[in-house]
């Protein structure tokens, strides 16, 4: 990763926590709400889809994810980091890319117990995931409060609205403030 990463007008957003915390539901209402010249480098796609990777410690996609964003911020890119990207696996990647942006960042942890997950995780649309991903998966990826070091992330807990966090993450970032570029 470059000494060096965006402008400083771009915005980095690392949206982390646990599978079924909202983290892409977060990542698609910014999207929708700021418009065009908002990249989104989730860890689910980086990894299980272009690469097929299993999440283990040293895998590729750590690497990857932090060179596709910084790659995106370098392009002038507002970029939106999110999985549940664990703090001994994913941390060290995550704080460079941090120090390296020279414009706003901003991180959050999605704080949701273990059982409101599972019921969120009944919800999801993809009746395959769900064939797949069953209640004894979630108990075991489950980390409570898996944070990063150094108050780094800005906890979320489960009773803020989709809406109001999507419309939180906006304001601190200032993208409530700033034109979507038309690309």
């Amino acid at each position: 990763m470059p000494g060096v990463v965006g402008t400083e007008e771009t915005r980095l957003i690392v949206l982390r926590g646990n599978s079924a915390s909202g983290k892409s539901s977060v990542a698609a209402g910014l999207r929708e709400k700021y418009g065009r010249n908002l990249a989104l480098v989730g860890q689910d796609n980086l990894r299980r889809t272009v690469l097929r990777e299993r999440d283990l410690p040293g895998a590729a996609n750590i690497g990857l994810i932090g060179s596709v964003a910084s790659y995106a911020l370098d392009a002038g890119f507002h970029t939106v980091v999110e999985g549940i990207l664990y703090a001994d696996r994913y941390g060290e990647m995550l704080q460079e890319l941090v120090r390296a942006h020279i414009g706003i960042t901003r991180c959050y942890y999605l704080d949701v117990a273990l059982e409101e997950t599972l019921i969120r995780h009944a919800t999801k649309p993809d009746p395959e995931y769900l064939k797949r991903v069953k209640e004894h998966h979630l108990r075991d990826w489950y980390r409570q409060r898996d944070l990063l070091p150094d108050g780094m992330e800005t906890v979320i807990d489960a009773t803020s609205t989709l809406d109001d966090t999507v419309h939180r993450v906006l304001s601190d970032t200032g993208l409530d403030r700033v034109p979507a570029l038309d690309r």
